[in-house]
């Protein structure tokens, strides 16, 4: 408003507007009758401001400002004859002209603003008004309806700041807060309102009841020192659509100094605590009246709230029943200033489950356990609490004979391979227990034999030899699972089918439904396994003292060896295995054969059942050629697929591929074919006494092993192949199947 003056003065030459275009000045004019102040002369001041308000676009002009349009008016300071007020501006200022309503737009509706009281209209000049006009906004003029003072209305910002600054906002909020002790007000509102720009500068008062959990520290009688929780936290920053301060850490730890009396409150007290603490303000003990000054409950140490601060406000919450363990603990919390690894806590027995023993003498047991809170991880300042991880996690309880066990030394000693977390006692015994991870000292993690070590209790083979035995094949196992044993209950084993024996032990194939274990799943806390419904062999045993490693690392020269199991009649133990052929190292050919024996029979090597045979034909024979000079006869120019019988005759045929030469060689297996999977069964010829048949063979011949369904897979379905009969099965004997072998 530098131009005010000297519009004002130019418009006392003519109160008339010579623009050529609709100004505000016009405008104004036009409302002179809607508005009085009630006082000729300011009438006239207000009228000159808008009259020489001739921009189109905006508006400088004063305005006659209704008492009744003012609300939240507070007294600020000033002397009798010129008090300073803050109010509020329901309307807000004249902003431009509204030319569809024909009208003045507003802004800044329910704005703070300044009043300036007046001992009477002739202070209202011209120089008056420029002079507060250097500093601020003015936007016009009013009247106290009770003291029938003009006041002068402009905007609420800082004088030195040129904005509104903190201190504007502290201002207005003065009449909201009372210590209750003049000098203590007048010390807080003087670092309020000299906090212009940083805020940290301003303490405030804050209200006794605000604080909770308030806990005695340490100090003399004069100025003892507590903790506290703080619930609304400290002023960051000025919110203003709320019209209200913004805060931080809610529910933050604070620190509460008391003070003998108000006058001790100076600011070089207040500078000599705040040298290494944050200061927020001055409260009131409700009951001895004394008054404290509230600081941040920074370590001196770390100059910021560590670790050992938040431990420190929790002590309270927790005990041993015994000072010695308690400020054992204590102590490690306070240490752990930047480090969480550093600080035991008190673990109540109830938090842990699942208690189970493993090993120890009577004076220094070892147990396993679950934990259900987990190990501390941070702070959680939001919530006012620590975090945690590992919730459920396994733990190892060590168990002491008396809390003078737990020194230093000996917590150093346990935590070279482990991580201590805490301390807790058995209910029963009343022994105190270190608490620490349930990791393999040789490995330095949870490695497979913790894994193991976890559930022995969970199995018994019912014998504590073959038990131990099991388990420290498992505990041997840390990195290559393929080196332990496992119980197998023998529910778990079906399809049990007798196989070989020996002179001291029995053989067997079955069926695991679990299949074998393959790595540990850490979400459901269990073994994972592999191949469901797995063929394995058993091995009999006469006597438990046949188990012994020797024995075990004979088998897994050539197998994979899962575990042991009991046959639940016999009570016989028996070793489990893979079904793998000991010559070609693996699940072959022959072992697919094998597993089938027990679904077909016959007095020949391989037997195919006639009735798999049909469209039969005679082909030629002679009654007296011995059978190896027949097989001799077929082999060389076909593929012999197996042997069958004819129902009518009882005679053993040969089945060969008819129609081609068979050039294959991977596959040299026969299989017994029933005879009802031929059909259309035509006689060929006769040579002697062998006869030839012609058929349709309705299964087809085997090509290779199906593992997914567990059986052969078939080609040629329907296919042609010839019938050779034989005289008698005596003539096929492994001297015999040697020749076809040759001849193939």
């Amino acid at each position: 408003m530098d131009s005010f003056l000297k519009n004002i003065k130019n418009l006392a030459k003519s109160r008339d507007c010579d623009c050529n275009f609709e100004c505000n000045a016009k405008r104004f004019k036009q409302k002179f009758k809607n508005w009085t102040s009630g006082n000729i002369y300011v009438d006239e001041i207000i009228q000159d401001t808008q009259l020489s308000d001739h921009n189109y676009d905006s508006c400088v002009a004063l305005e006659w400002i209704p008492y009744d349009r003012l609300y939240e008016i507070k007294y600020l300071t000033g002397s009798e004859s010129d008090k300073v007020y803050s109010a509020r501006w329901i309307d807000g200022y004249i902003d431009e002209w509204d030319k569809k309503n024909q009208n003045w737009e507003r802004k800044g509706q329910n704005m703070f603003v300044t009043l300036k009281s007046l001992n009477n209209s002739t202070s209202i000049t011209l120089e008056f008004i420029n002079k507060i006009a250097a500093h601020h906004k003015i936007y016009g003029m009013t009247q106290d309806l009770e003291t029938k003072n003009y006041m002068v209305v402009f905007d609420n910002k800082c004088e030195k700041c040129k904005y509104e600054c903190n201190t504007v906002y502290f201002q207005r909020n003065f009449d909201k807060w009372t210590s209750g002790d003049n000098d203590i007000d007048k010390f807080i509102q003087s670092t309020q309102l000299s906090a212009h720009r940083n805020i940290t500068e301003a303490l405030e008062w804050i209200p006794y009841d605000r604080l909770y959990e308030i806990k005695y520290l340490t100090g003399s009688e004069s100025d003892k020192v507590y903790s506290a929780g703080w619930i609304d936290g400290n002023i960051c920053e000025w919110d203003s659509y709320f019209q209200a301060w913004k805060r931080n850490n809610k529910h933050i730890f604070v620190t509460l100094k008391g003070l003998n009396n108000s006058t001790s409150i100076t600011l070089e007290f207040i500078n000599k605590i705040a040298a290494p603490y944050k200061i927020y303000g001055i409260t009131q003990d409700l009951e001895t009246k004394n008054y404290m000054v509230v600081f941040d409950n920074k370590c001196e140490k770390c100059k910021y709230e560590c670790n050992a601060i938040y431990f420190q406000c929790n002590f309270d919450k927790w005990t041993s029943d015994n000072d010695d363990i308690d400020k054992f603990i204590q102590s490690t919390q306070l240490s752990a200033h930047s480090d969480i690894t550093e600080a035991l806590e008190w673990i109540p027995y109830g938090r842990l489950y699942n208690i189970k023993y493993l090993t120890g003498s009577e004076t220094d047991k070892m147990y396993s356990a679950r934990w259900i809170d987990g190990y501390i991880d941070e702070w959680d300042k939001k919530n006012q609490n620590w975090e945690r991880k590992g919730q459920n996690m396994f733990v190892t309880l060590k168990s002491l004979n008396n809390s003078t066990s737990i020194t230093l030394e000996f917590i150093n000693k346990i935590a070279a391979p482990h991580k201590i977390y805490g301390i807790t006692q058995d209910l029963e015994t009343k022994n105190y227990m270190v608490v620490f991870d349930n990791k393999c000292e040789k490995c330095k993690y949870e490695c497979n034999t913790v894994y193991f070590q976890r559930n022995f209790d969970k199995w018994t083979s019912g014998d504590n030899d073959i038990d131990k035995f099991i388990q420290s094949t498992q505990l041997s196992a840390h990195r290559n699972i393929t080196e332990a044993l496992e119980w197998i209950p023998y529910g778990r084993l079906y399809n049990i089918k007798y196989l070989t024996e020996s002179e001291t032990d029995k053989v067997y194939s079955a069926r695991l439904t679990d299949g074998n274990i393959c790595k540990w799943n850490s979400y459901f806390q269990d073994w994972e396994k592999n191949n469901e419904h797995i063929f394995v062999i058993l091995k009999s045993l006469n006597n438990l003292t046949s188990i012994t490693l020797e024995f075990i690392n004979k088998i897994a020269a050539s197998h994979k060896i899962y575990g042991i199991t009991q046959n639940s009649e016999t009570k016989n133990y028996m070793v489990v295995f893979d079904n793998n052929c000991e010559k070609c190292k693996y699940e072959c050919n022959a072992i697919y054969f094998q597993r089938n024996f027990d679904k077909w029979t016959s007095e020949a090597l391989e037997w195919i059942p006639y009735g798999r045979l049909y469209n039969i034909k005679y082909l030629t024979g002679s009654e007296t050629d011995k059978v190896y000079k027949f097989i001799n006869k077929i082999a060389a120019p076909h593929k012999i697929y197996g042997i069958t019988q004819d129902l009518e005759t009882k005679n053993y045929m040969g089945t060969q591929l008819s129609d081609h030469i068979y050039n294959s060689n991977k596959f040299h297996a026969l299989e017994w074919i029933p005879y009802n999977k031929f059909y259309d069964i035509t006689y060929v010829a006769k040579g002697g006494f062998e006869k030839v048949y012609r058929t349709k063979w309705i299964d087809g011949y085997i090509d290779k092993w199906d593992n997914k369904n567990q059986n052969w897979e078939r080609k040629d379905l329907n296919t042609f192949v010839a019938l050779k009969s034989l005289n008698n099965s005596k003539n096929i004997t492994l001297e015999f199947m040697n020749e076809i072998t040759f001849t193939l």
